[in-house]
């Protein structure tokens, strides 16, 4: 590991290089063409960077509460959602964003979280754990992301759409019609929720900090950012404000939500095997409509749908591509980078459970980041209890797979 990491600091400008040039060529671009989507590859390539260096994976840290008794990773995504919170709350008060918490679909809530629950255990990584630890060489989460395509394919257009469009009729509204969220329920605003978050979070800090010592760090600040492995709070801090100018450039995107990943790696995959697309790249501006002929209803002819394009959101393909790209930089620079020889049953094992994960986060509409990291930062309550069921299906899948644990009586 020492050799890996003095070979990583030899070739460290290099990848400083190119970590600048994916960060600020397509913010230079953006800011004039006004193409924000471009923005997308800065904010992935900071993404999968952040991911990487604290190692936050929603698979593994809900699986090491068992395995280790540790909530450390736990804590990190928590970090970040409220973090979350807030910039979401100071955005939506300025009017740059409109706040779009998921509806609450249950049934897709519930089968969904279990498939995904189980289904990360066996890729070893949830969609964006598969996404930056393939980019830092693991052989099975690629394996996990040429299954999660498949996966969400066969829910959105293969043999369970059908199944995937009758459990979207079960859907639990608020009075007014929208979604449910802790404040429709509580009745208090949005902004007074996410400070609560804050504060309670802070205070927890604070108590946690009082019961441990504190090693000196006596390494320099470049040391510790690019050659060294973050804490998950520190990477769950990164991701939460990240979030914040992520929403900013989703939105001008033509896409009103934050971070989400699953559907970006569905898209990526239609581009290589699709022709047919409908492409969103930017906010759409309302346009005068043509007269519609009274009586031929309408002056466009009638097209046939019967295999519509399918929808490609650049925002999110530009995001993925980037997160693989910042997680290889990240493993680069603090030695982590390399391709391992895995046992052909893991590397198997993980195929099926990329399909699996990406079945139950289509069929949930959301994975970790869309659901857990994204829906619980919008205060989404559908999205709490697909949390719930997966973490749940998480537990049981760790306790027989990863711990070994057997029904039978010893």
């Amino acid at each position: 590991m020492n050799n890996q990491k003095s070979v990583s600091k030899k070739y460290a400008g290099l990848y400083y290089t190119l970590l600048a040039l994916l960060l600020f060529v397509p913010i230079i671009l953006s800011l004039s063409t006004k193409m924000w989507v471009l923005t997308a590859i800065s904010i992935g390539v900071l993404f999968g960077f952040f991911l990487q260096k604290g190692d936050l994976c929603g698979a593994s840290a809900f699986s090491e509460i068992l395995l280790l008794r540790s909530w450390r990773k736990v804590f990190g995504i928590w970090v970040a959602i409220v973090v979350s919170m807030i910039g979401f709350a100071v955005l939506n008060s300025l009017g740059l964003i409109a706040l779009n918490p998921k509806p609450f679909i249950w049934l897709n809530y519930i089968v969904g979280g279990v498939i995904f629950g189980v289904g990360m255990v066996l890729a070893g990584g949830c969609v964006s754990g598969c996404l930056y630890k393939a980019g830092a060489g693991n052989l099975n989460s690629m394996a996990g992301l040429v299954g999660i395509p498949i996966g969400v394919a066969m829910v959105e257009f293969g043999p369970f759409s059908s199944f995937h469009k009758y459990m979207k009729q079960f859907i639990i509204r608020a009075d007014d019609g929208s979604s449910i969220t802790l404040s429709s329920l509580t009745g208090l605003p949005y902004w007074l929720l996410a400070l609560g978050f804050a504060i309670i979070t802070i205070l927890l800090v604070f108590f946690l900090s009082k019961q441990k010592t504190n090693s000196a760090n006596n390494k320099r600040l470049e040391e510790r950012i690019f050659f060294q492995s973050w804490k998950p709070w520190m990477a769950g801090l990164a991701i939460g404000l990240l979030s914040i100018p992520a929403y900013l450039s989703s939105a001008e995107s033509g896409r009103n939500y934050p971070l989400g990943v699953t559907h970006g790696v569905l898209h990526a995959e239609l581009l290589l095997t699709d022709q047919q697309f409908n492409h969103v790249f930017q906010k759409k501006t309302t346009t005068p409509q043509p007269a519609i002929n009274a009586q031929n209803k309408s002056t466009v002819p009638a097209q046939n749908n019967s295999n519509p394009p399918k929808k490609i959101v650049w925002w999110l393909v530009a995001l993925i591509i980037s997160m693989v790209a910042g997680s290889f930089i990240s493993g680069k620079l603090s030695g982590q980078t390399r391709l391992l020889p895995k046992p052909p049953e893991q590397t198997f094992i993980a195929f099926f459970g990329g399909i699996l994960v990406g079945t139950g986060a289509a069929f949930a509409t959301g994975c970790v980041i869309g659901n857990i990291f994204s829906g619980f930062a919008l205060m989404s309550v559908g999205n709490y209890l697909f949390a719930v069921v997966a973490i749940l299906a998480n537990w049981f899948t760790t306790y027989f797979y990863l711990m070994g644990a057997s029904l039978k009586k010893s």
